[in-house]
C-alpha cells in the first residue's frame, strides 16, 4: 500500500483579503498560516515520510519547509522537500488577484458557470498573437493525473507527504477516486487540513480514501461554514463498534448492540460534537446506530430522535452472523468478488448495493428536504458502514463501484453540507473524523466486518 497525505497550505495573505490567488505568487503565509503549518508538522510527527512534495508557489512550498523542521525533529525523519510543477494551484489567469467579489460583480455570467458547471467553464486567453480556450478545471483535472502517474510508479509501498493548493488537492482527490470534474465544488480543503489516501497501486487500481480535511490538530472541530452559507449542514456518524465488529462477524440487520468500547467510542463522539448546535436528529432503526445517537445526544437533551428504516444496514442475507472464512467456505469466491466488484453482488437471500442506494438516498434526500423545508440548520444522522458509503458515492455523484473508495470507522464523523438547498450541489466538508478516538491523524478503528 502506497500512503499519500495531503496538505492545503496554511492561510495566506490572499485568503484573509478574499482574493483569487490561482498560479499568482505574490500572496504569504500569515503568521496564523506559519503557525497551523507548524501545527500541521507536530500532528505528522510520527509517521516517516519517504518523500515530500510541494508546489512551488510560495504559500505552499514555505507551509511545507515548516512541516519538515517540526518533522527533522524526530530524528527518523530523512525526506528533504521538493518542489513539483504538477502540484501548482489551478490557473485562473483572468481573475488572479481579484477579491473575490469583485469577480461575481464583473463576471456574473461567467461567475455563475464556474460554481454551477465548473468542467464547462472556460477563459479566453491571450497567448502572443492568438487567444485560446482555456478550461482550468479540466486542465487542472489532467495535471492532477499526470502527477498520480509519475509518483505512484515512483514510491510504490512508501508513504508519502503532499503539500498543495486548494484547487489542485480537490483534483488529486478527485481523480484518485474517479469523481468528475463537475463535482469540483464538491470536496472542501481547509488551509492546512490534512487528506490521507491509500494506494493498492498505480492511478485506476483500488484506492481508498481514509479521511479527508481533518482540521482538529488547529482546534478547529469541524470545518468552519463558507462565508454566507445559509444551508442545511449534516453529521453523518457511524456507529460504535460491536462484539461483532470486533470478531469480524457479518453482522448486517442483525439487530447487534454495541459492546462496551463502542458505547465509548460513542461517549468520545459525544464529547466532540457537544458544541454543535443540533437542530434535529434521525438514526437507522437498528439497536447499535440508535443507542450511538442517544448517546451523543445525552449532551442535547432538546433534540428527539427520528429512526428512518431506509438507513438500516445492507441484509447479507445468508452471511449474516458468519465469518469470512464460513463465508469462504460456503460461497467460495463471492468474498472476493464482493471486495473487487461489490457492485455485481447480489448477496444470497439479501439485498445487493443498487438497493440499499436506493432506499438510503431516498431516506437521506428526505432528511435534507425535511431540513430545507422547517429551516433547520445542523442534524445528526447516525448509520452504518456500508449505508454511510453509499451515502458518500450518493452525494459526491458516484456509483456503486466505488463502494471501497470511502472508509468509515466505527464512532467517526463526516460533515456534509448543502448550501444552495436540493438543487445546488452538496459538499463534503470533511470525512470520516477519527481523531477524537485517540488515534492521531490516522484512523486507528478497527476494520471489523460490515
Amino acid at each position: 500500500m502506497t500512503r499519500v497525505i495531503i496538505v492545503r497550505h496554511g492561510q495566506s495573505t490572499y485568503n484573509i483579503e478574499r482574493r483569487i490567488q490561482g498560479r499568482t505568487d505574490v500572496s504569504k503565509l500569515t503568521e496564523k498560516g506559519r503557525n497551523d503549518a507548524s501545527t500541521v508538522g507536530k500532528a505528522l510527527s510520527n509517521i516517516l515520510f519517504n518523500a515530500i512534495y510541494s508546489s512551488p508557489l510560495q504559500r505552499a512550498k514555505q507551509t511545507a519547509e515548516i512541516i519538515h523542521s517540526e518533522l527533522a525533529m524526530n530524528v527518523r525523519q530523512s525526506a528533504i522537500p521538493q518542489t513539483a510543477d504538477k502540484l501548482l494551484e489551478i490557473d485562473l489567469p483572468l481573475w488572479a488577484e481579484m477579491l473575490s467579489a469583485d469577480v461575481k460583480q464583473k463576471f456574473t455570467a461567467d461567475y455563475r458557470i464556474w460554481i454551477e458547471r465548473p468542467h464547462e467553464f472556460q477563459m479566453l486567453v491571450n497567448k502572443g498573437e492568438e487567444t485560446r480556450e482555456h478550461f482550468p478545471v479540466l486542465v487542472v483535472y489532467e495535471q492532477a493525473r499526470q502527477f498520480w502517474q509519475e509518483i505512484l510508479s515512483r514510491h510504490q509501498g512508501e508513504t508519502i507527504l503532499i503539500v498543495g493548493h486548494n484547487g489542485i488537492n480537490r483534483a488529486l482527490i478527485s481523480t484518485a477516486l474517479g469523481i468528475p470534474p463537475s463535482r469540483y465544488h464538491s470536496l472542501q480543503q481547509s488551509n492546512c487540513g490534512i487528506s490521507v489516501l491509500n494506494f493498492s497501486g498505480g492511478l485506476g487500481q483500488p484506492v481508498q480514501l481514509e479521511s479527508m480535511n481533518q482540521t482538529q490538530h488547529m482546534g478547529e472541530s469541524l470545518p468552519s461554514l463558507r462565508p454566507g452559507h445559509q444551508g442545511v449542514r449534516l453529521l453523518l456518524v457511524r456507529h460504535g463498534e460491536t462484539e461483532w465488529n470486533r470478531q469480524t462477524r457479518f453482522q448486517g440487520q442483525i439487530d447487534v448492540p454495541l459492546n462496551d468500547n463502542g458505547r465509548e467510542q460513542g461517549q468520545k463522539a459525544a464529547e466532540f460534537l457537544q458544541d454543535v448546535a443540533f437542530d434535529f436528529a434521525v438514526s437507522s432503526s437498528m439497536l447499535r446506530p440508535k443507542e450511538t445517537a442517544e448517546i451523543i445526544l445525552q449532551q442535547h437533551p432538546s433534540v428527539k430522535l427520528e429512526l428512518q428504516d431506509g438507513l438500516r444496514e445492507i441484509s447479507h442475507g445468508l452471511w449474516e452472523g458468519k465469518l469470512e472464512t464460513e463465508i469462504e467456505q460456503e460461497f467460495p469466491g463471492e468474498l472476493q468478488r464482493w471486495r473487487n466488484h461489490p457492485e455485481l453482488v447480489q448477496m444470497p437471500e439479501g439485498e445487493n448495493l443498487q438497493q440499499v442506494w436506493e432506499r438510503s438516498a431516498a431516506a437521506w434526500q428526505s432528511i435534507v428536504k425535511a431540513a430545507i423545508d422547517n429551516r433547520l440548520n445542523t442534524g445528526l444522522v447516525v448509520a452504518h458502514d456500508a449505508t454511510n458509503k453509499t451515502l458518500l458515492c450518493h452525494v459526491l455523484g458516484l456509483s456503486p463501484e466505488n463502494f471501497w473508495n470511502f472508509r468509515q470507522g466505527n464512532g467517526a464523523v463526516s460533515v456534509i453540507d448543502y448550501p444552495s438547498g436540493l438543487d445546488g450541489l452538496p459538499v463534503l466538508q470533511a470525512m470520516n473524523i477519527t481523531t477524537h478516538l485517540g488515534g492521531g491523524v490516522l484512523d486507528k478503528t478497527a476494520a471489523g466486518a460490515l
